[in-house]
């Protein structure tokens, strides 16, 4: 846990990775580490008790990103498991190579460069667990992800996945900015709401395309017979005050700029001062709300011969 929390600058790394080590949370290293214990580490825990490792397991965790959960899971299986490590981000694989030689494990730690729904490397039938982290998010085809989930799981693997509902948290365009009420700035906000949307479109956009109940159809369209959903939402009249500098520096996901780079893009100065005379105490009080909403699922791919009591099922 230490090697993954370590600083790594990201400035001269692909977006993925530059997200991951610095804009996710702004540059603030001490959120980064509040984000980590409080959000992360508990995520992390969900889905890998759904995952039901057990000694021995060799464990895929596909769009791993710093390797939370593949090293978690690597700690679960036992001196005896393995991990593979998949992400399209060269330089994640990287960090996840150093934090596996710093550990120790670099022998029982194998590193996959690709897209989550286009696995040729690994074989089919050869891992006993697959995990998924806020990866079909960024997915098209998720369709083709989940059915490349199936063919490489043997016969009483297991799927873990865990994803936010990101329909559940788009606010009214013109009202709010993130949770933020914004109906002074109304005019200023829809300029950044504007760039946003180009570059993500709000309907048909990879992050917002789905729901829970298309991730309940995906899974078993792609072949799993015993599936599982946990769905949680929650909505709180606050939020987690936060430093303006870091506000400024962080960003929703890899894709999108950060939240200074799009009032530099679409306001004049002038305009930049009336957002950050607005919005800067909302942000610093938590003065906003809070919405979040997650499907965890679980399932197993039954086949022919398995015995059924070798492993536990999905809702164990």
């Amino acid at each position: 846990m230490r090697a993954i929390l370590a600083v790594v600058d990201g400035a001269d790394r692909d977006p993925w990775c530059q997200w991951i080590v610095r804009h996710r949370h702004g540059g603030d290293d001490e959120l980064r580490r509040e984000l980590f214990l409080a959000f992360l580490v508990p995520q992390r825990d969900r889905l890998l008790d759904a995952a039901h490792i057990q000694e021995g397991d060799l464990v895929l965790d596909i769009g791993t990103g710093d390797g939370l959960i593949g090293f978690g899971a690597l700690e679960r299986a036992g001196l005896s498991g393995r991990a593979i490590f998949n992400d399209l981000s060269a330089d994640l694989l990287g960090l996840c190579r150093d934090h596996a030689a710093r550990a120790g494990v670099l022998d029982r730690c194998r590193f996959v460069l690709g897209s989550a729904d286009e696995l040729s490397e690994i074989d089919e039938a050869s891992v006993d667990v697959v995990t998924i982290r806020s990866v079909l998010i960024y997915v098209k085809d998720k369709a083709a992800s989940l059915r490349e989930c199936y063919r490489v799981l043997r016969p009483g693997g297991r799927l873990a996945l865990f994803e936010p509902i990101n329909r559940f948290i788009v606010a009214d365009h013109g009202r709010a900015f993130c949770g933020y009420d914004v109906s002074p700035i109304s005019h200023l906000a829809a300029k950044l709401e504007a760039l946003y949307d180009r570059i993500q479109d709000p309907v048909n956009d990879a992050i917002v395309d789905f729901d829970e109940r298309d991730l309940l159809r995906l899974v078993t369209t792609a072949g799993f017979d015993e599936v599982h959903l946990e769905l949680r939402a929650d909505i709180e009249p606050r939020m987690d005050p936060q430093a303006w500098e870091g506000y400024l520096a962080s960003s929703g996901s890899p894709l999108v700029p950060t939240l200074g780079e799009a009032m530099s893009q679409t306001l004049s100065d002038e305009e930049a001062a009336l957002v950050e005379q607005h919005l800067r105490p909302l942000v610093e009080q938590g003065i906003g709300e809070h919405r979040m909403a997650s499907a965890l699922v679980r399932a197993v791919k039954h086949g022919e011969g398995e015995d059924a009591t070798a492993r536990p099922s999905a809702g164990a």
